[in-house]
């Protein structure tokens, strides 16, 4: 199959549902070769049957399962690590365990992904990483998204330090920065308000456009900086949330 991204094998995390979900799919219609990575077994089973894509049931939080995966991992083109986990609430409703597995998926699962893996990747003479971040965090301040803004703003130093010290090996590293997203983990969250009719009213009103993104939008900006057509972008933070941090 030719496209943007024939001939390069690809990795994406957190691909069972929403962003992950629609990158695997637009990365294979592409032409990618995708293994795709998640928790949910069943989730991926139904994502393979889809797009014929390679599947593992690996847990970010779990490192020897990180390091079995990427001992096995083979050629790595493109690596897209969207998994994520959306704590809510100030730093006065942080617990220390909402704390601990934000990091944990948010930025360490990052950290172990990458370190695993980019040796292979600068052994093959480079390849691009795409890190999902957000416009909560670096970008923007947003209430009740305390240790969650405090993750992406951590992915995005992680991401520029990573462009830093391997540009020159042929390592892109850029870092992807959404607004408000229609997926199952906002409509999770809006529910989970308990008043669902009013908080999808007010996260639509904060939009300039009037509406959400779309998984799909997101992909395709995943393929763009996994393509060669990026091949002189690195180190950047690519907004892309409808005008909402103008």
């Amino acid at each position: 199959m030719s496209g943007r991204l024939s001939g390069k094998r690809a990795i994406v995390t957190g691909a069972a549902q929403g962003i992950g979900r629609a990158s695997v799919e637009r990365f294979v219609a592409e032409g990618a070769q995708v293994v795709a990575l998640d928790i949910d077994a069943a989730g991926l089973s139904a994502l393979q049957a889809r797009t014929g894509c390679e599947t593992r049931t690996v847990d970010l939080r779990d490192e020897q399962a990180i390091a079995a995966f990427a001992s096995h991992a083979g050629d790595v083109d493109v690596l897209f690590l969207c998994a994520g986990y959306v704590a809510t609430g100030t730093i006065l409703d942080c617990e220390e365990r909402d704390w601990s597995m934000s990091f944990d998926i948010n930025v360490t699962a990052m950290y172990r992904m990458i370190r695993a893996l980019l040796p292979r990747m600068i052994g093959q003479g480079g390849g691009s990483i795409i890190t999902m971040s957000s416009v909560a965090g670096s970008v923007r301040g947003v209430p009740g998204r305390f240790a969650y803004a405090a993750t992406k703003a951590a992915v995005v130093g992680l991401t520029k330090a990573i462009a830093a010290d391997f540009a020159t090996q042929g390592i892109r590293c850029n870092a992807i920065c959404p607004g408000s997203v229609a997926t199952p983990s906002l409509e999770d969250r809006m529910h989970a308000t308990g008043a669902y009719e009013a908080t999808r009213a007010a996260y639509t009103a904060r939009q300039p456009m009037g509406r959400f993104g779309t998984a799909a939008e997101i992909a395709e900006l995943a393929v763009y900086l996994a393509s060669d057509a990026a091949a002189f972008t690195t180190g950047q933070c690519h907004v892309i949330d409808g005008g909402w941090s103008n």
